[in-house]
């Protein structure tokens, strides 16, 4: 009897730990046979281009994920995002040194972001509900403000950091393992990390616990708005301009990512690690269709497969590990 009882905690573990990993062996897989059907992927520019794309997503997803850990959601990160980049950049253009335009976007990223974080966790509104309110609200008010005109000539400095290169190395990769560094320190080595995980697993809990419950989900809320808005920075300094589309298609992507990246829906689990794979996976797919020849339009229906798949894997794995 002990013996089938070990054997069925060995097989659980098992398939625990591929179920946290499989979004690793989907990428290998992904890697080698995009490879395999073109040989021009295994090149350092490929790869370098790979890296550039999933800056903007990866910060997107790790914004997204910090309301997911809560077992909230925040639907409005693309409205923050454009938003602020809009905003930022007419005021620029209107005589702001675009040092003080790169800090308004990120400042008004932070304020979007814990004002949505006060209406979940104060007013108990629906965090579904009232994002997706605020993304609209937000997309509306660009449209509004630039009547639908792109925001262009933006200035040498501002672009560097999205177009600049380190000798032969963009900057945006850079940029991009930075966010994701300091995120793992805060997830994994401060006391905000730990509430927040503990918030999400069980709300009632934390609060008898002694975790300000409320205050951790505002805090939360608002290091995702200021994740937006530096995505908006990002995204804005990589184009040369904010356009009408400007962003358009991180919303599915970022979810998708996430949770395909280990990040539960039901909140409380989740890992920095896991979420870098996500990304990478959904980007290396969306170049190689590209190096491929495939279709654009095909792009769009992988990204909704990816979604079906991560619900699915997000699924097995709260029935594997109870």
């Amino acid at each position: 009897m002990s013996k089938d009882i070990s054997m069925k905690l060995n097989s659980r573990v098992v398939k625990g730990a591929l179920l946290n990993n499989v979004v690793w062996i989907l990428l290998l897989v992904s890697v080698i046979a995009i490879g395999t059907m073109e040989p021009l992927f295994f090149t350092v520019r490929i790869f370098a281009n790979v890296l550039t794309q999933a800056t903007v997503l990866g910060i997107l997803t790790l914004a997204i994920s910090f309301a997911i850990l809560l077992g909230d959601i925040d639907l409005s990160l693309v409205g923050t995002m454009v938003f602020t980049a809009a905003i930022g950049t007419l005021a620029m253009k209107g005589g702001l040194p675009w040092v003080l335009s790169i800090l308004l976007i990120l400042i008004l990223g932070l304020i979007i972001g814990l004002i949505n974080g006060v209406l979940i966790a104060k007013l108990k509104a629906v965090a579904l509900i009232e994002t997706l309110a605020m993304q609209i609200l937000l997309s509306g008010a660009v449209m509004a403000i630039t009547q639908g005109r792109a925001i262009v000539d933006l200035p040498d400095n501002y672009k560097y950091i999205g177009q600049g290169k380190i000798g032969n190395i963009p900057f945006l990769p850079v940029v991009f393992i930075i966010v994701f560094f300091i995120v793992y320190v805060v997830w994994n080595k401060t006391a905000f990390g730990r509430s927040l995980f503990a918030v999400g697993g069980n709300a009632s809990s934390a609060y008898v616990s002694g975790i300000k419950v409320d205050r951790i989900k505002i805090y939360a809320f608002g290091i995702s708005g200021l994740l937006a808005g530096l995505a908006g920075f990002l995204l804005s300094g990589y184009m040369g301009a904010v356009t009408s589309t400007f962003g358009t298609s991180y919303g599915n992507n970022c979810l998708a990512a996430s949770v395909i990246g280990g990040v539960s829906l039901s909140g409380g689990r989740g890992s920095v690690q896991g979420i870098l794979g996500g990304v990478l996976l959904l980007t290396v797919i969306q170049v190689g269709l590209q190096v491929l020849g495939i279709s654009s339009f095909y792009v769009q229906m992988v990204g909704g497969m990816m979604i079906f798949l991560a619900v699915l894997i997000d699924s097995i794995r709260l029935k594997v590990q109870g």
